[in-house]
């Protein structure tokens, strides 16, 4: 790291880290609630709403309405430094940047969102959006994955979900389900092998709605899953992909027609070779509070976190009100008073027009809200 010597320094009261949904809910709640000398730090120049990509990859909306400049999101009484975080010295309340500054700050919000890991598989990066291999996993894969499915003919429809963490756990499986109901109505179903390649041993992590998937979706549409298997390598000259079975501690290869690739994630590189990280790179937080368990002047929200729950933006809808108060409290000198319990969302896109919406806390117990089964 390069000492703060050579850096120019600045100070900042507030300093958010990350403009996505979790940097950007935060910013815009602090200054709603009377916060002035706030920086964001982010390099990115577009923001996109990620959570619209399943339906773009489902053909049911637009890529173009997934993305917008991050200038016009960042709220007009924060500063903006379009620079990438390097590291952190939390001791000296200290956020180190590309662009050769090292920014001090009175309150630190850890919000930068998870890193894709795409050359973690081996030839992936190579193949992606070509001969049927798609993702839905960025705004410069996400039409690949319509492209494949209107192509498709029958054969093996693949679909991947790797180890955790994950951006919307539910996400890989949605796609196979609208791409599975579009094979039914173009008339290629009963030609066709779908199957749900799994680094978990289940569907769905809240035992509630895993039994409904496997009963009401899975079970019907004899969808074939696989468990415990995770994609190491993509063979895309023929149309193989290698998958490591954990359960026999063996390989296996299965042919694809169609592979859809939900990538190996982590917290960014800066976070996680940092000392706000906990043993698996997130910032490590109290899963109540969302502030730092070393340093009480640091809170995260949002994927980055080491909160023990679902990483979407329905979850952050959870967090934010706890990261609010609690930082506003800690600012006045006072112990952190809202507590979080977990409370996320997942609306599980089971088909066109259809879905199971999950919503639980951190038992993975249900936490419904809307009065229907």
């Amino acid at each position: 790291m390069t000492t703060g010597s050579r850096r120019a320094q600045v100070k900042h009261k507030f300093v958010v880290v990350g403009a996505g949904a979790a940097g950007l809910a935060a910013a815009a709640g602090l200054i709603r609630r009377g916060v002035r000398d706030l920086l964001i730090v982010d390099p990115a120049e577009q923001h996109y709403y990620q959570p619209l990509w399943t339906l773009v990859g489902g053909g049911e909306a637009a890529r173009a309405a997934s993305v917008k400049p991050l200038r016009e999101l960042i709220p007009p009484q924060a500063e903006w430094l379009q620079a990438a975080v390097t590291g952190f010295d939390p001791a000296q309340s200290s956020v180190f940047t590309s662009d050769g500054k090292q920014i001090g700050y009175d309150f630190l919000i850890v919000a930068p969102g998870l890193q894709i890991n795409w050359d973690k598989i081996d030839g992936l990066p190579a193949a992606l959006g070509t001969d049927g291999v798609c993702s839905n996993y960025s705004f410069d894969t996400v039409e690949s994955t319509w492209r494949a499915i209107q192509a498709f003919k029958g054969g093996d429809a693949v679909f991947t979900f790797p180890t955790p963490p994950i951006k919307c756990a539910g996400a890989p499986q949605k796609i196979m389900y609208l791409a599975e109901d579009y094979f039914r109505r173009k008339g290629v179903r009963e030609q066709t092998r779908v199957h749900y390649y799994c680094a978990t041993p289940t569907i769905f992590s809240s035992p509630h709605y895993a039994r409904a998937l496997e009963t009401q979706v899975v079970g019907p549409r004899q969808i074939q899953t696989h468990f415990r298997h995770e994609l190491i390598a993509v063979r895309s000259g023929s149309r193989e992909a290698v998958f490591r079975d954990y359960a026999n501690v063996r390989e296996i290869i299965q042919p694809y027609q169609l592979l859809h690739v939900a990538p190996p994630m982590s917290a960014p590189d800066f976070l996680r070779q940092s000392p706000l990280a906990n043993e698996a790179g997130y910032c490590d937080v109290n899963k109540e509070t969302l502030q730092h368990v070393r340093y009480p002047n640091v809170f995260s929200l949002g994927d980055a976190s080491s909160l023990p729950t679902s990483k979407t933006a329905a979850a952050i809808r959870g967090q934010l009100p706890v990261l609010l108060d609690n930082v506003l409290a800690a600012r006045l000198g006072l112990p952190p008073g809202a507590r979080y319990d977990g409370d996320a969302s997942c609306p599980l896109v089971t088909g066109y027009g259809q879905l199971i919406l999950a919503e639980f806390g951190y038992d993975l117990e249900p936490l419904e809200t809307f009065p229907f089964d």
